[in-house]
């Protein structure tokens, strides 16, 4: 019986970060020889995000493995639904149930400190008024997103950030993959951008094997890649099998 092809891993980043967040989980995926797409997050809206990453794997010849990290987590909730997707990976996020949205997820439980710490800004739509997109303030971002990792990078991380549009917290989502692909997801335990309980609840909810990082940030997966890594090797040896 011949072998199944190793899923290509596709690493969808969150809110407030870009692709060069997961540097340090690409580099120890490649040094295992894994195939890894880092595309960018549009962080636009929740449906075109999904549809822009099932797009991504739709064209990757071969099984795919999912991993959304934060935001991400919502959009490979929608996108995963794409035929080649035989696993999902969740990274400090959130794991959305059909019809749920973010903000709906969010108010089960108490807030984070995010909320208190968002700057708003404007961007123009074609066709239509300006939307509202969303930062973290650059004081607040070593505390709130990264309090794990050393100070001279998350200054970098801070004016680097990718706004995320305010209607992204109250799109539902139009299908939750989880239902019928395997899942497994990594809780940051120090969280302070997603109450962790928000991401423990998600995770059993979708029945996920579930790591937790105690100490761990939301940016998880610049400071600990090896902890992050490790689950995704997991979810490509599940699949593979």
């Amino acid at each position: 019986m011949a072998e199944k092809a190793v899923p290509t891993v596709v690493l969808v980043h969150g809110a407030f970060a870009d692709a060069a967040s997961w540097s340090g989980v690409i580099a120890e995926l490649q040094g295992d020889g894994i195939p890894v797409v880092a595309p960018p997050n549009p962080l636009r809206g929740l449906a075109s995000d999904a549809a822009y990453v099932a797009s991504v794997a739709a064209q990757i010849d071969g099984p795919v493995v999912l991993v959304g990290h934060s935001y991400g987590g919502a959009v490979i909730t929608v996108a995963g639904t794409t035929g080649n997707v035989v696993g999902l990976v969740y990274v400090a996020a959130y794991v959305l149930e059909e019809g749920e949205s973010l903000g709906e997820l969010q108010d089960r439980f108490p807030g984070s400190p995010l909320g208190a710490n968002l700057k708003q800004a404007t961007y123009p739509v074609e066709g239509g008024d300006p939307a509202v997109e969303l930062t973290i303030a650059p004081e607040a971002f070593p505390e709130v997103f990264a309090a794990d990792v050393p100070g001279d990078v998350t200054r970098v991380l801070a004016v680097a950030q990718r706004p995320l549009a305010a209607a992204a917290f109250t799109e539902k989502a139009s299908a939750a993959a989880w239902k019928t692909k395997p899942s497994w997801a990594l809780v940051a335990a120090a969280d302070q951008a997603i109450n962790p309980d928000v991401e423990r609840f998600g995770a059993k909810r979708a029945g996920a094997t579930v790591l937790e990082v105690d100490g761990g940030s939301h940016a998880v997966a610049v400071s600990r890649p090896k902890d992050v890594a490790d689950l995704i090797r997991e979810a490509v040896r599940a699949t593979s099998a």
